[in-house]
């Protein structure tokens, strides 16, 4: 994978790596992590100019963000409610666990995307209970840029300072991904095990 992010970015450009962080947003197995820090290192080959690289990268996230944004408002938590209902099992949702994270968003629904957005795992589903919860537009977009740009910028940035060492790195960054991946796997499968256990 680590090849592949690299010759999309090399053939498009900043445009490549916005659709990557795009990309990154709505399939999370891409991971920001080795898009960004490519970016900061072609930023320091000459290939790039490092702020155009971060506010490409920013624009791909804050689509990306909307994106699911939108999919928690078409949504909505009534019919998530339905959903858990019949498929919670599945979900390792409860009803009520969708109660408590609406009560929860509502109350500190600001903090919670900008703090989420720089959460590996998090950052994606974070704009979900966000669009479910019908929070404004205006503060959504606020707390999602101010804190997809202190991630992404510092990834670009250490892959930036990185620039002399990134031949040896990128030797296990592939098998980073997978690890992302699998630790994500893990999570579900934990909680439905303890959800079984509990029943």
């Amino acid at each position: 994978m680590f090849e592949w992010v690299l010759s999309v970015m090399a053939r498009a450009g900043y445009g490549g790596l916005a659709f990557l962080m795009l990309a990154e947003n709505v399939f999370p197995p891409i991971p920001s992590e080795v898009v960004m820090p490519l970016a900061g290192f072609l930023s320091a080959r000459g290939d790039f100019w490092l702020p155009w690289a971060i506010l490409a990268g920013l624009v791909g996230t804050v689509l990306g963000a909307l994106f699911w944004y939108w999919v928690g408002m078409a949504i909505g938590t009534a019919r998530l409610r339905r959903v858990t209902e019949r498929h919670g099992r599945w979900l390792t949702l409860s009803p009520t666990d969708v109660e408590k994270a609406e009560i929860y968003f509502r109350e500190r629904g600001l903090m919670a995307v900008f703090a989420g957005r720089m959460l590996p795992g998090l950052r994606t589903l974070i704009s979900v209970p966000a669009g479910m919860a019908r929070m404004p537009m205006g503060p959504f977009l606020l707390a999602t840029t101010a804190g997809s740009l202190i991630w992404i910028g510092g990834l670009a940035i250490l892959g930036y300072i990185l620039e002399s060492q990134y031949d040896r790195i990128h030797a296990w960054l592939d098998p980073a991904i997978w690890v992302v991946v699998g630790a994500v796997a893990g999570v579900y499968f934990w909680r439905l095990f303890r959800q079984e256990s509990r029943r």
